[in-house]
């Protein structure tokens, strides 16, 4: 390959920056990198030999050859710094900026990542490094850089350190320089890795190769000069290049059980003209001079890849019925083709609205990655999926009925379709439309298909049976999220219905129970909140009758409570009711009832928390006979007690001035709310409020006012 490798100067690198980026401030950044760099790396050696600086050098120049941008460019200068020297990200951040620090950062986190043979360790650093990449594209170009120089010179390392290497970079690297376009540089990892990898295999092509490269040049340099020709003759300008297919596409063509002899784009030609119209004007004349081979025309121009891919493919029979491949292309799109995303990537104030959405595109496939990430339940699944959706599958592109391409792997069907426009629309799918025809769930997809997809609200969800038939891991993932989730509920109200009705059995008060009981329950279950226990008690996972047990778990003091023989000791006169016969027990007022003086009322008494104050008809005591106790109200606290009432008012009057007028007689309104019906108006209001009789009083003055409907006492 010719590309400059060794002794590399930093005026080597600002030379080759200024053939497409001449701005003083970025070339004073670069410059300055490199010396920061050059002092950090100062008497370091690369196990070559060399000065290690011709690393970080070797770096930015392959970046130069896809015209990365100046942060790019300094990012590569500094990769190895915080890892190989004293550099801290703050120092780097200070003195190039937060963009260039946080590339360096994330090469250095990938860089620190190290494999094992143990295969769920290996899953689990694919997985870091995938997703790491997925957070700013420059640190994965940077990256790819740093691999190629060193498999450049991989042959320093030991034979095992090589195949180690070179699988993970054919495994990892290469289909991610794939996505993005970047086919040159993924061509020369993919022939170093093979190398490497089956050396006796690599130059078995390479032999094969050179036997026939004399011939193979003639024949290329033969259909080069007929073809140039006849474009000219049509005044079509263009450059035409021969091209030479690389050794590791070769290997895996004859691996698939093709002859050397038979591998079409041996023989290979690209052209390159000014616009997407003279494209198709060369094709066709290139088609009525040389006979087409049958099925294998494919216009990456109206359908681009996902990567941004674009060009017209073609194989005819040209000189002495020899097949060649010919590609056809404009300048923008084989610029393009070679350096992919690289070639656009700028961050300058002028870029195009285009050109960003392009990047947006370009950045969709490692938002998938993510989204793959957090569904998958194992490393060795989330690998599997990445492998399987994003880096090796055969895609097929289909389209919205409004035109937006979709990629879905081969073999794809309505629902996955349906899972990758939205998860909502999967979720709420009833029907597919294919090419305007009515089609089943299992439909299989094709390219070129426009597909509808019908919803509905009312749907229930995802067929559980879908799973038998989807080929997507977001497709898979989803529906069995949604069932995880209905089963979820189920057990929650499942459990809520196990918890209440047993409480209704034992005769005993919910809110009691949750206010004295349910920290010992979940601290004895290890649980974290009663939606925890009605999750556990849904799904079996232990039974009520052992929730039952910390319940009537023996507790002393209420023990003695219960059985204490009531006497003539006087009931502390601080407290609001007394209790016949007991002295210094806690005594509170229900907030169920929220019982005043005047009102009857009754004493229950609770485990651990003293006696709690119900009025004698509260809903949530009236069926219990056991665990009841006589209170009265103490005549000699004299204060106000909060309790509720509700007033229904004519709905088109706002009546808050006059309920408020209304609370005279040393009564005060703490807080209001209101709900409006279609036929009234609820104010929903609590009072401080001395005793029953006021009470009666401040609601029979409100009766009188005849947009007032109702007033009554709220009971929860």
């Amino acid at each position: 390959m010719s590309v400059k490798t060794e002794n590399i100067t930093i005026e080597d690198l600002l030379n080759k920056v200024k053939e497409y980026d001449d701005n003083e401030e970025d070339l004073n950044l670069i410059r300055k990198a490199y010396e920061y760099a050059y002092r950090k790396h100062f008497s370091q050696k690369r196990i070559t030999g060399d000065d290690y600086i011709t690393h970080p050098l070797n770096v930015a120049w392959i970046l130069t050859g896809v015209g990365a941008d100046a942060v790019a460019i300094t990012a590569a200068l500094l990769h190895d710094t915080i890892e190989d020297s004293d550099s801290t990200f703050e120092e780097i951040k200070d003195l190039f900026g937060e963009e260039v620090a946080k590339i360096v950062d994330g090469v250095t986190k990938i860089n620190r990542l190290r494999f094992s043979s143990d295969s769920e360790q290996m899953a689990a650093n694919q997985r870091k490094i995938l997703v790491g990449l997925s957070s700013d594209v420059r640190v994965l170009i940077v990256k790819l850089a740093d691999r190629l120089h060193n498999m450049r010179t991989l042959y320093v390392l030991s034979e095992a350190k090589q195949k180690r290497k070179a699988k993970e970079t054919l495994e990892i690297l290469t289909p991610v320089a794939h996505r993005l376009g970047m086919y040159k540089l993924k061509s020369e990892l993919e022939d170093l890795s093979l190398r490497y990898l089956n050396p006796t295999a690599y130059y078995e092509i390479v032999e094969k190769l050179n036997l026939k490269k004399t011939e193979r040049d003639e024949a290329v340099g033969k259909m080069l000069d007929e073809v140039s020709k006849l474009l000219t003759e049509h005044n079509i300008t263009h450059e035409i290049k021969g091209r030479s297919k690389g050794i590791y596409s070769i290997y895996n063509k004859m691996n698939k059980g093709k002859k050397f002899e038979d591998i079409y784009d041996i023989l290979a030609l690209r052209v390159l003209v000014n616009t997407e119209q003279e494209c198709y004007l060369a094709l066709g004349l290139i088609h009525s001079k040389y006979k087409p081979v049958p099925k294998r025309f494919k216009d990456y121009i109206a359908m681009p890849k996902t990567n941004l891919y674009q060009s017209l493919h073609t194989t005819v029979f040209g000189i002495d019925d020899q097949l060649f491949e010919i590609q056809i292309r404009t300048y923008e799109m084989d610029k393009i083709a070679e350096y992919g995303i690289a070639s656009h990537w700028s961050y300058k104030e002028n870029k195009t609205v285009a050109i960003k959405d392009q990047m947006d595109q370009k950045l969709a496939i490692f938002r998938n990655i993510i989204e793959l990430n957090e569904d998958a339940t194992t490393p060795e699944e989330f690998i599997s999926n990445v492998k399987k959706d994003i880096l090796f599958n055969d895609s097929i592109y289909v389209y919205t009925p409004k035109g937006d391409a979709i990629e879905l792997p081969n073999g794809a069907t309505c629902v996955d379709f349906a899972y990758k426009v939205h998860s909502e629309v999967g979720d709420r799918m009833v029907g597919a439309i294919v090419n305007d025809n009515i089609v089943p769930f299992d439909y299989t997809l094709k390219t070129g298909d426009i597909i509808k997809i019908n919803t509905s609200k009312l749907s229930k969800g995802p067929n559980k049976d879908w799973l038998n038939f989807v080929v997507t891991s977001q497709a898979k993932n989803k529906i069995k999220a949604f069932y995880t989730r209905r089963e979820k509920d189920d057990n929650l109200s499942r459990g809520s219905d196990i918890f209440e009705k047993a409480l209704r059995r034992k005769k005993l008060v919910f809110n009691e129970v949750i206010d004295n009981y349910l920290d010992p329950i979940l601290d004895t279950f290890k649980l974290k909140d009663l939606d925890d226990l009605y999750l556990a008690l849904g799904s079996g996972k232990f039974t009520m009758s052992s929730v039952m047990k910390v319940i009537n778990k023996k507790n002393d003091k209420t023990e003695k409570l219960l059985n204490k023989t009531p006497s003539n000791v006087k009931s502390t006169l601080n407290n609001d009711v007394l209790v016949e016969g007991m002295n210094e027990i806690k005594v509170s007022l229900s907030g169920c009832c929220k019982p005043i003086p005047g009102d009857n009322i009754i004493g229950y008494i609770t485990k651990g928390s003293g006696i709690t104050v119900h009025r004698s008809n509260c809903k949530n005591i009236v069926d219990l006979d056991e665990r009841l106790i006589n209170v009265k109200w103490n005549d000699m606290v004299s204060k106000k007690f909060a309790t509720d009432v509700l007033i229904y008012t004519t709905p088109e009057d706002n009546l808050l001035s006059i309920i408020t007028s209304a609370s005279t007689n040393n009564i005060s309104i703490d807080s209001v709310s209101t709900i409006t019906k279609k036929d009234c108006k609820i104010y929903m209001i609590t009072i401080l409020v001395e005793n029953l009789e006021k009470l009666e009083k401040f609601c029979k003055e409100l009766n009188n006012n005849k947009f007032i409907l109702k007033v009554e006492r709220q009971m929860n």
